[in-house]
């Protein structure tokens, strides 16, 4: 069977899909990419349906090697490079990588988290449903575990694919991040709903894929810290008795029990995911309208991918000339003359 193999990379890279869903009522959290827009950007890439589990980089990279055969892949997210061997492969430009070369990913350059897809997704048994590993229940993921150096992940046989090119670019709403209100707004004073949609916060180092903690002005509870537990979706704000919002993300819990202020929409949850600890965040109240409408065209741009796709069709790279036969048959100049002299 065809295989990626991990030779080395960082601590927190993982199998994520878009998730492990319909278990929460059991208390299962759902996990899934932080970055569902760079994942369906890599899986268009090598012919994947967009939630199809790739493997997920939190700031570094690491370096890969194919058994078994060659390997259709892409690496979209956070300015990542991409290297086969010694060859730079172009941005958001899928590549085959022949058996025994060796992949490299780089470091997080813009952002936090990327994504390398293989054509015909992992050949590995999903649990409730899901490859997306979650560190605290030891879901998913390969046996249960973050990816480490010696681990074969076993691919899927896609039959032949071309090289290919997204020349698209993320709908990226520019400005604050756009929340609704509530479900517990109204455990606030006016002054502090004013102050979280005003104030410019910062993402402190106490994030990761469960939770974010902002710094900035404390938020004034108006009925106490306290409520009775209820459910959480991806992109809650909670507050607790410090005042510091904490937004929830996709390793969340699944009920908890601090007030929560406002929610990011679905469609702003992996533009937030991608901001560094330091880095200044705002929020935006907008209606419930404007959040669907937001996540019907997400939905849309996401099912316009692969029409968009382009092959390369000219790729000149060394590595490529050196691959292909350019003689088509070899000619004896001396026999050649001799037989038309004597024509």
């Amino acid at each position: 069977m065809m295989s990626l193999v991990v030779k080395s990379c960082g601590p927190m890279t993982s199998l994520q899909d878009w998730g492990r869903l319909g278990y929460q009522r059991f208390g299962v959290s759902p996990s899934g990419a932080m970055d569902r827009r760079y994942l369906a950007m890599a899986n268009a890439l090598v012919g994947n349906a967009p939630a199809t589990a790739a493997i997920e980089f939190v700031n570094l990279g690491g370096t890969f090697t194919a058994e078994g055969g060659d390997l259709h892949v892409a690496l979209i997210g956070a300015d990542c490079t991409m290297h086969i061997d010694d060859v730079l492969i172009e941005p958001q430009t899928s590549a085959i990588l022949k058996e025994g070369r060796t992949l490299r990913v780089g470091h997080a350059r813009t952002g936090t988290f990327a994504y390398l897809a293989v054509a015909g997704g992992f050949a590995i048994e999903p649990q409730l449903g899901s490859l997306s590993f979650h560190l605290r229940s030891q879901l998913g993921g390969l046996n249960g575990s973050a990816l480490k150096a010696g681990d074969h992940l076993p691919c899927n046989d896609a039959g032949d694919h071309m090289p290919m090119h997204l020349p698209v670019a993320i709908p990226e709403e520019s400005g604050p991040i756009r929340v609704m209100l509530g479900p517990q707004d109204d455990y606030f004073t006016e002054d502090a709903i004013n102050t979280f949609l005003n104030a410019v916060f910062t993402i402190s180092p106490q994030a990761d894929r469960m939770g974010f903690q902002l710094n900035g002005p404390q938020i004034e509870h108006a009925k106490g810290f306290n409520i009775i537990s209820d459910g959480i979706v991806d992109g809650h704000i909670q507050v607790p008795g410090s005042g510091f919002p904490i937004v929830l993300m996709r390793d969340r819990q699944t009920a908890g029990g601090y007030p929560k202020i406002a929610t990011i929409i679905s469609t702003d949850l992996a533009r937030f995911a991608q901001l560094r600890p330091g880095s200044p965040v705002r929020f935006r109240a907008v209606s419930r309208d404007e959040a669907v409408s937001a996540a019907r065209q997400f939905k849309d741009w996401v099912a316009a991918l692969p029409s968009a796709l382009k092959p390369l069709r000219f790729d000149l790279t060394t590595e490529h000339l050196l691959s292909t036969n350019l003689i088509g048959g070899m000619v004896d100049a001396l026999a050649q003359k001799t037989s038309e002299h004597g024509a």
